[in-house]
């Protein structure tokens, strides 16, 4: 079995949703502007989820790219002149890394994402990225509507606007009983 093939069992994953990305749309450059310090938690979150052995899942838009991988996806969105460069080179997936690209807002929808979670024996679901009022929120709900446990660190989420975001957290919290406390406070 090669070493990126060995199975990740944990009740816990770590979803990291939309970080690789362009930001090429309209209010992109002020999202990827307010997802730098989020992409800076993230990272640290990441390093404590690979100490404890936690799977580590990214869940990507494909921008149309159907017939990429997720390399070439990173590619795509930390060229020179992407808005996501930074946010995306800091971010990088590694080999150990799950990556898969969805084709709409919601990580579950159309993905093997349910399958994978399956397989890893996960219970418990860890959801960070962008944007948080959209493909974050959705992905919770799906999350929530199939039973999972789930944290959402407040400071690991970004919306265009604060008031987005702390909608989508407010409902995340108020209806679907997501623990939202910060990152820091958040017990693997």
């Amino acid at each position: 079995m090669k070493p990126n093939e060995i199975r990740q069992r944990n009740s816990t994953a770590l979803l990291i949703i939309d970080m690789i990305n362009n930001f090429d749309f309209p209010g992109g450059e002020k999202l990827a502007a307010s997802s730098l310090p989020v992409a800076r938690k993230i990272l640290a979150l990441k390093h404590r989820a690979y100490k404890k052995g936690i799977p580590v899942i990214y869940v990507n838009d494909n921008f149309k790219l159907w017939r990429s991988s997720w390399q070439e996806v990173y590619q795509f969105c930390s060229e020179p002149d992407s808005a996501g460069r930074k946010v995306s080179e800091l971010l990088q997936p590694s080999e150990k890394d799950f990556f898969i690209l969805k084709p709409r807002h919601s990580a579950f929808f159309n993905t093997n994402l349910p399958t994978l979670l399956d397989d890893l024996g996960t219970k418990k679901l860890i959801v960070t990225g962008v944007a948080g009022n959209i493909c974050v929120l959705f992905t919770v709900n799906d999350a929530y509507m199939n039973d999972f446990k789930i944290a959402v660190p407040r400071d690991c989420i970004a919306s265009n606007t604060k008031k987005e975001n702390d909608f989508a957290l407010k409902q995340m919290k108020d209806l679907m009983k997501v623990n939202t406390a910060a990152v820091k406070g958040l017990k693997l």
